[in-house]
């Protein structure tokens, strides 16, 4: 191997008669001059001139071609293996021209790959390009991942990536991109391993109720050990829920924006003269109800009412309390209190009113990842208030801490939410989208950070996205999503191209720590999701235990009489739960024996079904 062509500060071209070139491979220019530069093979071809198929605007040039005659190679006959290399670091003048290429021994490169040690760091899969060196690896990298290709699982063979999760506090903030099936929400599992491994506090927002911890993969139990105990998952409306008397009046309009859509002022001036300081949810909806019901029978209709001969004191009692209500707040209009109203309703309807967070801060301060599950609408009005919440707590603390004041430790956390552009939409308002933002700008001073996932990175909020320091970009397929992640990325044009025709799992890594893309696949996941069963598997199986369950009975009586089939419909509804009627089980009966498994006998007086 050796270098060929013009050559610049940053880019040299490489040729071998015998070698093919592995896209990613790492290789050193052997320039005593200049160190002997190390640079990353970042496109490659492999040229015969006999079969040209329109190279001319290719790797490979008239230059190019001309230099190789110089220096013998057969351009006529000869398969000539090409890749352009750049360099890690860009040299002071260009590299000369002839320096014969080598492969890399690991300890010469591993300061650029290797950034921390595996307990320390987020051991988070195999960088690509780097088997050649497998077998100078340091015994401490060695057997860190199990790699899943093709659906088998196999040892490491190259060089392990290590994310130095410490580096956050100076580049703070993770981004997943990636489509559908791209391998993004495994790739994100990985990392909520890693960060239970870590025992670093985690809360998760989870609206697809995938990121369950508990079934751990057999072939990989012996690694799952550092996994236990170490996840809570709680249920919006089951487990936890908003304390609505600790909710300022800002904190009310916020959870009535996320319920329904952006309030009116007029709506918002309700919200700040009918909420109290204080006020559970009781006494606030109750007060809101009263009001509706107040404006909608008017003031004279209540007077008429208190005026009837047939009220009971206490009923007389109401009656002024409401008119009492509706004098106090005659200002407010009647559908703004009924829009509040409604709000109110779909929001203890979701049981958030009915629990607290304590069950969330204990988690985090047991340094657990919490996972918290909801419809995603409801993922996001709760959102809005546990983020500001723990915010909140944590900032006190960092505050009171910088003032020298005792304060009570509340632990650094990391926020973690797939669909992220549902909750900080680009160019659309949304409640939880501020604190995020605020997060994303302040929150390293604070020790919080964000792991944000979305496939669709274009509709992500700009400040946001460019506050992630970190970006793993899995397989995407559309172009605008494309050219947002080539401009908050330092991805080439020849990378952007490769992003379509990804492999699932495989992503490169653009880190501000690592000053480069680094191009990796994911290890393999020691947990599985519950969704991981193919659908098309599980309704091939659900018939057929349906159909056992169905003939099992059936074959009891057989023959049956069609005169029969009313009172046998019972017994199956009774032994397999399955609201048949009459001609449903008729159809049942013909699929039955028009798979040969019971045999059906047309009679001009009645049908029989007998066994085969």
């Amino acid at each position: 191997m050796q270098v060929i062509g013009v050559t610049t500060q940053q880019e040299v071209h490489i040729v071998s008669r015998t070698r093919k070139f592995h896209i990613n491979e790492i290789l050193v220019i052997e320039d005593p001059s200049l160190q002997d530069p190390k640079g990353e093979v970042v496109e490659t071809l492999a040229y015969n001139r006999l079969i040209p198929m329109g190279l001319d605007k290719s790797l490979v040039d008239h230059q190019i071609l001309e230099t190789l005659k110089n220096i013998g190679y057969d351009i006529e006959s000869d398969e000539i293996n090409v890749a352009k290399l750049r360099l890690f670091e860009e040299a002071p003048y260009p590299v000369r021209t002839g320096c014969r290429v080598r492969l890399p021994r690991f300890e010469e490169v591993r300061k650029l790959l290797v950034k921390t040690t595996p307990q320390e760091g987020m051991v988070l899969g195999e960088i690509r390009g780097t088997e050649s060196m497998a077998s100078s690896i340091s015994p401490d990298l060695k057997d860190q991942v199990a790699m899943l290709e093709q659906g088998k699982y196999r040892p490491q063979k190259g060089i392990p990536f290590l994310f130095d999760i410490k580096t956050m506090q100076q580049y703070p903030h993770v981004g997943i991109f990636g489509g559908s099936g791209s391998g993004k929400s495994f790739g994100l599992r990985v990392m909520l391993e890693e960060l239970m491994k870590l025992r670093i506090p985690t809360i998760v927002f989870d609206p697809h109720f995938e990121m369950d911890f508990r079934d751990h993969v057999p072939e990989l139990k012996d690694r799952c050990e550092k996994l236990q105990n170490r996840s809570l998952i709680v249920q919006i409306g089951r487990d936890v829920g908003i304390s609505f008397h600790e909710l300022s009046t800002r904190d009310i309009e916020n959870l009535l924006r996320a319920a329904g859509g952006n309030l009116t002022d007029a709506m918002v001036s309700a919200v700040q003269e009918l909420h109290k300081r204080r006020d559970s949810y009781t006494s606030f909806s109750d007060r809101v109800s009263n009001l509706v019901k107040a404006q909608e029978e008017g003031a004279n209709g209540l007077r008429r009412r208190l005026e009837g001969s047939d009220l009971t004191p206490r009923e007389a009692e109401q009656i002024n309390e409401l008119l009492a209500l509706l004098k106090e707040y005659n200002s407010l209009p009647a559908a703004s209190v009924r829009g509040i109203h409604w709000r109110l309703n779909r929001l203890e309807k979701a049981g958030l009113f009915q629990h607290d967070i304590r069950s969330i801060e204990q988690g985090l301060e047991l340094g657990k990842l919490v996972v918290v599950q909801g419809s995603s609408w409801v993922l996001q009005v709760f959102a809005t208030y546990v983020i500001g919440s723990l915010y909140r707590k944590r900032r006190e603390y960092k505050d009171q801490k910088l003032n020298g004041e005792e304060g009570r430790f509340f632990p650094p956390f990391v926020i973690v939410t797939d669909e992220a552009h549902n909750f900080a939409p680009k160019g659309v308002d949304s409640p939880a989208k501020s604190t995020l933002r605020e997060i994303a700008q302040e929150g390293r001073k604070y020790g919080v950070f964000l792991f944000l996932a979305t496939q669709r990175p274009t509709l992500l909020d700009e400040t946001i996205t460019a506050q992630l320091n970190t970006k793993f970009v899995f397989r995407t397929v559309r172009g605008t999503d494309i050219q947002t992640l080539r401009e908050e990325t330092d991805l080439t044009p020849e990378e952007a191209k490769r992003l379509p025709y990804l492999r699932s799992g495989d992503t490169f890594v653009s880190s501000a720590a690592f000053g480069r893309t680094v191009f990796i696949r994911i290890r393999a996941a020691y947990t599985r999701s519950p969704h991981v069963e193919n659908p098309f598997d599980e309704l091939e199986q659900v018939a057929a235990e349906r159909n056992d369950k169905v003939l099992a009975v059936i074959e009891k009586h057989l023959p049956v009489f069609e005169t029969d089939l009313l009172s046998l419909i019972g017994e199956i509804r009774r032994e397999c739960g399955l609201d048949w009627d009459l001609s449903r089980f008729k159809q049942e009966l013909d699929r039955l024996s028009e798979s040969g498994q019971i045999v059906k006998h047309e009679t001009p007086f009645v049908t029989r079904y007998d066994r085969k």
